[in-house]
């Protein structure tokens, strides 16, 4: 009993539960999964909404057609905005927009708000709030620039460790980019490698109103808890707002909990509310025929065939909701359903590799070859965390085979000339089906630091739609494509060679990258 007691405080505030076994609630199909929606709020939306996009090229695109057209907010997340040409141009958008929306007759309701974080972004004489400080010098009513810094980099730490290695410790790792009401999700940061040759993943939901919504509200929490850049390139908190690390750090998570479960709870309300409008509205005995009338003449939005389930992890901040439906997901898969599970850092928590190694799907787990490793080639002590990857991979493909479970567990290293890999996220096929009925797409990477150090945020895709799944599916074999299955013999290569310190090193460092 004591030792719940001294659990407490880790235990509160509460994280909502899952109310009911999964596969009890509706076990056919896509509806097997809307148990997700006792955790976070359920967008139902029409499967023509959504579109898959495959390469950097895309991306950068997308995101200048959609910043040059926004018209109301332009709101971005991510790890940090590069300094290159690339992302000048990017930001050169930005001005034109905002100059644009000051030109226009009536006044201006165009709002920019990026998130960053602090660490990164300030990596550097040149570095990302010194891309953004002509924004906010030339729109200050009209842009904000928020920068996260961990509650955790604090006091002695913060004074010792050094630039770059300070983010080790904990950083804004979610990546949203949204125009109006058309939202992004992605792995990618805006960085010139991550709109040429960095192979990452991306969907844009088209019209979705709530979901930007959400997100725009997500955004927001964060930034009111983060340090604000200034036109001069100083920092200051929010009024009122407990600093991150100069503040009680208990004080600081609990309101940031508070903020950022408002905003989940609130919109999950929202959502149910809506939810139960439809369902009534469609119980009043309208027929079928009219319904099709009112649609046709553009009365009522189409059934939804695809379900957004929003997942955010910020442990730092006690919130488990993303590891939680992951760990379900895993738990919870059937035997001959087919899990391919992708991440350019292969560093898995414990807990995962069990439900792997432990469950009845097949994996096929897709990670980066040493050569597209995002480190691959760094300067000093960095430049040894590729071999690191290979020798966590290694030790797990030991286990596998230990097992015997090698044909139910397979590992495919990733490897394109000239390119590196930083795809994350996972595609669901229940068994018997030749077509992923839902996805994992966003920032976590399914490592500890994901789980533990990092925020993140991602969204379960539910589709019941043919052609979306189908989309999915070949999304998901265009990176297969690019990989090779891994077996005893890669482990002999000299590229796989792994020095006698790097082994020793990685268990003690392992959580930190």
């Amino acid at each position: 009993r004591s030792s719940w007691l001294l659990l407490a405080p880790l235990l509160t505030p509460p994280v909502p539960v899952i109310t009911a076994s999964p596969c009890s609630l509706c076990p056919e199909g896509a509806h097997r999964f809307q148990w997700i929606r006792n955790l976070v709020p359920e967008f139902g939306i029409s499967s023509s909404h959504v579109k898959v996009l495959s390469s950097p090229a895309e991306f950068y695109e997308l995101l200048k057609v959609q910043i040059k057209t926004a018209q109301r907010r332009v709101v971005m997340a991510s790890l940090y905005l590069g300094t290159g040409l690339l992302e000048q141009e990017l930001v050169d958008c930005l001005e034109e927009t905002l100059e644009k929306s000051l030109q226009a007759k009536e006044s201006s309701n165009l709002r920019v708000s990026i998130l960053l974080d602090y660490t990164r972004g300030s990596r550097g004489r040149k570095n990302s709030r010194t891309m953004l400080i002509p924004l906010l010098q030339r729109f200050p009513e009209q842009v904000r620039v928020s920068l996260f810094h961990t509650p955790n980099l604090r006091g002695l730490l913060r004074l010792l460790i050094p630039e770059r290695f300070n983010e080790t410790i904990g950083l804004q790792h979610i990546k949203v980019y949204l125009f109006d009401d058309n939202v992004i999700l992605s792995g990618a940061n805006l960085s010139d490698l991550y709109f040429t040759n960095r192979q990452d993943r991306y969907v844009l939901l088209q019209d979705s109103p709530e979901i930007a919504d959400f997100f725009t509200e997500l955004v927001d929490a964060i930034g009111d808890v983060s340090l604000q850049l200034q036109q001069d390139d100083t920092v200051r908190m929010v009024e009122g707002m407990v600093h991150p690390y100069q503040g009680d750090k208990m004080a600081y998570c609990e309101i940031a909990n508070r903020r950022v479960m408002e905003v989940i709870n609130s919109a999950r309300t929202r959502q149910e509310l809506l939810h139960a409008k439809t369902f009534h509205s469609s119980q009043q005995g309208s027929s079928s025929l009219s319904q099709q009338g009112s649609q046709a003449s553009g009365g009522l939005k189409p059934e939804p065939d695809t379900w957004i389930y929003p997942l955010i992890q910020m442990k730092p901040f006690g919130i488990q909701i993303d590891e939680m439906v992951t760990e379900t997901l895993l738990t919870e898969a059937e035997r001959d359903a087919r899990i391919y599970l992708t991440t350019g850092y292969f560093n898995l928590t414990q807990a995962y590799m069990d439900l792997i190694l432990g469950t009845r799907a097949e994996y096929r787990i897709l990670l980066a070859s040493p050569e597209v490793n995002g480190f691959f080639g760094a300067k000093g002590v960095a430049g040894a965390i590729p071999a690191a990857y290979v020798y966590i991979e290694h030790q797990f493909y030991s286990e596998v085979c230990y097992l015997h479970q090698q044909e139910r567990v397979q590992l495919q290293e990733y490897f394109r000339a000239g390119w590196t890999f930083h795809a994350k996220g996972l595609w669901l096929y229940l068994a018997g089906s030749d077509l992923p009925c839902l996805t994992l797409i966003g920032s976590p990477n399914f490592g500890y630091r994901s789980v533990h150090r990092d925020l993140e945020a991602q969204v379960a895709i539910v589709t019941e739609n043919k052609a979306l799944q189908q989309q999915l599916h070949q999304e998901q074999e265009q990176l297969y494509l690019s990989s090779g299955v891994v077996s005893s013999s890669t482990f002999e290569q000299p590229s796989r060679y792994v020095k006698l310190w790097v082994k020793l090193v990685t268990p003690l460092i392992k959580n930190f990258f």
